[in-house]
């Protein structure tokens, strides 16, 4: 018998079979994808993220992977006004690492991350990975979750299933734990196209209002730009979109050239539905859930995959010893609401400062008088509004709580 199941081969699932295995734990790894591409993976590995792979022993994993750190985040309104007028500077700019001495936000491929952490695991002789089956459902044995039936119908029996399947969570669904969404949540658009050379110098997260249009713009780790534009009106017919005249006519006149220049090379958008909440409970006997699975994140700040990091060494503190003495399913069932105990203070906070930032866009895109005012004011409001900034941003950059790796 496995002693665990792991469903869901993203950053947290992947990396928490790697520790369990490293310490002689029998993991069963089960991902539905066949592939680790898709249209949208987290890229932004924040200092905590970049601290949980260091306390893994990974940190050189990004050597062999595409990455580039973050140079600034540069802060626009009105880049182009309704009346013609070009705006010549953004609202603020920060540079990267924001603190003295610091760690810069880092992009990374994921798929080529989870790619790397899957080889890693193959070195394991207790590891088995299954992909390209989804899980059908929960086995249950003495009032407990016992195990995973799968799509093709075998069943894996466990001591303890994780479930790390994403904001979507099978498991979650099937174990009837509750998840409690946000109200502020919304959708967003996925788009690619061609880079730019004004990327090669400095590597820069643009996010960009104008009117009720907001989005930011980023080079992605393997060299093209990516577009995440919130569509707050579903009304909108966006599959008809010129979305080269449409995002060139909310940005900056450099950034509008380069989006007609390269109009052909836009993707056709993907809808990303954003589901942003927690789950009151991430457990119940004989199954724990982890990551989006208990505690979908909201895409702001890249906090998903960084959350995700810092579960998995949470999680191996509790679970290792227990798994590495055969302990009782009930020794077991014991120690999952203290893991949900030790995580929850800084998913709680995150998610507070997830709800600002969306808040404050939200108002800007609702007010026009509001956004008229700053972007004219600009010059006397740019220093308070990039304090009042950078001060978010320390706790969802470097965590709220302290997660050490003690197994």
């Amino acid at each position: 018998m496995s002693q665990v199941v792991i469903i869901g081969a993203g950053p947290g699932g992947a990396t928490l079979a790697l520790l369990l295995a490293q310490r002689g734990i029998a993991v069963t790894l089960v991902e539905a994808s066949r592939t680790f591409h898709r249209a949208f993976r987290g890229e932004g590995l924040m200092p905590s993220g970049l601290d949980a792979l260091h306390q893994m022993g990974l940190e050189s994993l990004l050597d062999t992977i595409p990455h580039r750190p973050l140079t600034a985040w540069e802060f626009w309104i009105n880049g182009q006004s309704p009346t013609g007028g070009t705006a010549k500077q953004p609202l603020f700019r920060v540079e990267e690492p924001l603190e003295p001495n610091g760690t810069p936000c880092t992009l990374v491929s994921q798929s080529a991350l989870l790619t790397a952490l899957i080889d890693q695991l193959s070195h394991y002789p207790q590891v088995e990975f299954v992909q390209g089956v989804a899980v059908h459902d929960l086995l249950k044995a003495d009032g407990r979750i016992s195990g995973v039936t799968l799509a093709d119908g075998r069943e894996i029996y466990a001591s303890l299933v994780i479930a790390t399947d994403g904001r979507n969570s099978v498991a979650r669904q099937r174990a009837k734990l509750a998840l409690h969404h946000q109200s502020n949540a919304f959708d967003i658009l996925w788009l690619r196209l061609a880079d730019s050379p004004h990327f090669e110098t400095e590597n820069v997260f643009y996010s960009i209002v104008q009117g009720q249009q907001a989005f930011g713009l980023f080079r992605s780790s393997e060299g093209n730009l990516h577009v995440g534009w919130a569509l707050r009106d579903r009304s909108q017919d966006w599959k008809q979109m010129d979305w080269a005249e449409t995002l060139a006519s909310a940005s900056p006149e450099w950034l509008a050239d380069h989006f007609r220049t390269v109009a052909t090379t836009i993707d056709r958008p993907v809808l990303l539905s954003v589901v942003v909440g927690r789950c009151p409970q991430w457990w119940v006997p004989g199954l724990l859930l982890l990551g989006d699975a208990a505690h979908p994140m909201s895409p702001i700040r890249a906090q998903g995959i960084n959350m995700a990091l810092r579960d998995s060494i949470v999680a191996a503190n509790h679970l290792v010893p227990l798994l590495q003495q055969g302990a009782s399913t009930e020794a077991i069932n014991r120690v999952l609401p203290q893991i949900q105990t030790a995580r929850e203070p800084e998913i709680i906070r995150a998610q507070q400062l997830q709800q600002q930032e969306a808040a404050q866009a939200e108002l800007l895109g609702n007010y026009p008088l509001l956004q008229w005012g700053v972007s004219q004011f600009a010059p006397l409001i740019r220093y308070p509004i990039r304090f009042s900034w950078v001060a978010r941003q320390r706790q969802l950059r470097q965590g709220v709580t302290s997660v050490q790796l003690q197994v």
